[in-house]
């Protein structure tokens, strides 16, 4: 029941996440908000426009002058767009200017974490009942590793599994980040689809990955791990893995509805030949279990000859049974550490492979980062320098397989890698070059 006036007079002394906040209370308030000469007040000190502003049209180009002919003459909510639009701009500068530099070792740019602060990135998942209710969980902890981000969410009130359909990962950012201040979880956000789940018998439609004496570990792909309580059965806590490769563009770039899709890499002029197949491909591995590192090391120089392509793959083979000068020990006791409000633990051999598969220009090829486990392996070891058990881990996609041996030395209680072979298939390198092998 108020005037407009009044409101309008209320409003102008509000900034812009203020504004914003406000137009979410009805379509009232949603067009007083959007007043132009509020939004172009705030506009113009944050910006600090010239006297004049530049527009063009079909024939020619004219000057135009803030003043109030132009103001009405704009569309309603124009400012206030214009606004949003030039401080999304902004932020997309300083993000770029960080992501810039690489790492020569990974191919992926050296300051991720620091882009991902600029750019008031954070994630959510979203879990949606047989009804439709929608529980958003937020609370996380995060884990940076060189490749990757580990990301935990656990609480104490996950609704009752059996009534969830779908779990959504969602990058979220500050529609306004304003780096004079705090960045706030209270203004208005934007969501951006990385990938749906759906939980509907997910004891049985999903893969087992492990369990210790409180939870059990069930894996969702892509990178997606889900710990369940032993005796309820109820959610205890969901782990996402997520790789650096593209992470900005698909947590900010997506919709709340589709998700990014990733553009397709334009094959430039080299001398791939079929005959002679690929070379001077890098690996960039790491293996952790949260916050402990197994493994992180970078493999260069791979190739895959003619005759190492069958069945619709390309062998790379970075770790030789053969060879055991490049056999590799895993540091510390292998297992994925968890925690939530009151409990936490470490299930054992489980752990999260990151990989980076870089062609040879450099440029990222090939990328994951999953939950995997270790398998003991019926066949014995045959191999002089090692009398242990043999396990087996690996992962495979629509675009590759990575398969790896170990074996375990009861005397030094540690892994080694005896045997690591990359598959990647025909499909993707022909995609990749726009040849034919």
């Amino acid at each position: 029941s108020m005037p407009s006036e009044m409101l309008m007079k209320i409003f102008s002394y509000l900034d812009a996440v203020s504004l914003l906040s406000v137009g979410c209370v009805n379509k009232h308030f949603y067009h007083l908000a959007s007043d132009n000469g509020i939004w172009l007040k705030i506009y113009s000190s944050c910006f600090q426009p010239k006297r004049t502003i530049w527009t063009m049209n079909s024939e020619q180009t004219e000057t135009v002058s803030l003043d109030r002919t132009a103001l009405h003459d704009r569309k309603h909510g124009y400012w206030k767009k214009e606004y949003i639009f030039k401080q999304i701009a902004a932020v997309k500068t300083r993000v770029m200017r960080l992501v810039k530099p690489a790492d020569p070792y990974t191919g992926l740019p050296c300051k991720n974490k620091e882009a991902m602060k600029a750019s008031g990135l954070s994630w959510i998942i979203v879990l949606k009942d047989k009804n439709g209710k929608e529980h958003v969980m937020e609370k996380a902890n995060l884990s940076f590793k060189d490749t990757s981000v580990t990301i935990l969410w656990y609480s104490t009130s996950w609704p009752c599994l059996d009534i969830l359909s779908t779990l959504k990962l969602f990058g979220v950012t500050l529609l306004l980040p304003d780096q004079s201040r705090a960045l706030s979880k209270n203004g208005p956000r934007r969501r951006s689809l990385i990938a749906e789940y759906h939980l509907a018998n997910l004891t049985e439609s999903s893969v087992a990955l492990g369990a210790d004496k409180l939870v059990q570990l069930f894996s969702l792909n892509p990178g997606l791990l889900v710990g369940l309580w032993k005796e309820k059965n109820e959610i205890a806590f969901v782990m996402a893995s997520l790789h650096y490769h593209q992470l900005l563009e698909r947590s900010t770039l997506g919709s709340a509805t589709v998700q990014y899709v990733l553009p397709l890499n334009k094959p430039v002029l080299d001398d791939v030949d079929p005959e002679y197949g690929l070379h001077d491909y890098d690996l960039h591995l790491d293996m952790h279990g949260g916050s402990c590192t197994y493994l992180c090391g970078t493999f260069k120089s791979l190739f895959c000859r003619k005759g190492d392509i069958e069945n619709g793959y390309l062998r790379f083979t970075v770790v030789s049974l053969k060879d055991n000068t490049k056999h590799l020990p895993l540091i510390g006791t292998v297992g994925l550490s968890w925690e939530t409000d009151v409990f936490k633990g470490n299930v054992k051999d489980c752990y999260v492979m990151d990989v980076t598969v870089l062609d040879e220009t450099g440029k990222p090829f090939w990328c994951f980062s999953t939950p995997v486990n270790m398998e003991l392996s019926s066949k014995a070891s045959s191999l002089y320098d090692y009398m242990g058990h043999i396990y087996t881990t690996g992962y495979a996609d629509s675009e590759g397989k990575v398969c790896v041996e170990l074996v375990w030395l009861e005397e030094t209680k540690e892994y080694f890698i005896v045997n690591l072979v990359l598959y990647i298939s025909t499909k993707k390198v022909n995609n990749w070059y726009g040849t034919n092998y």
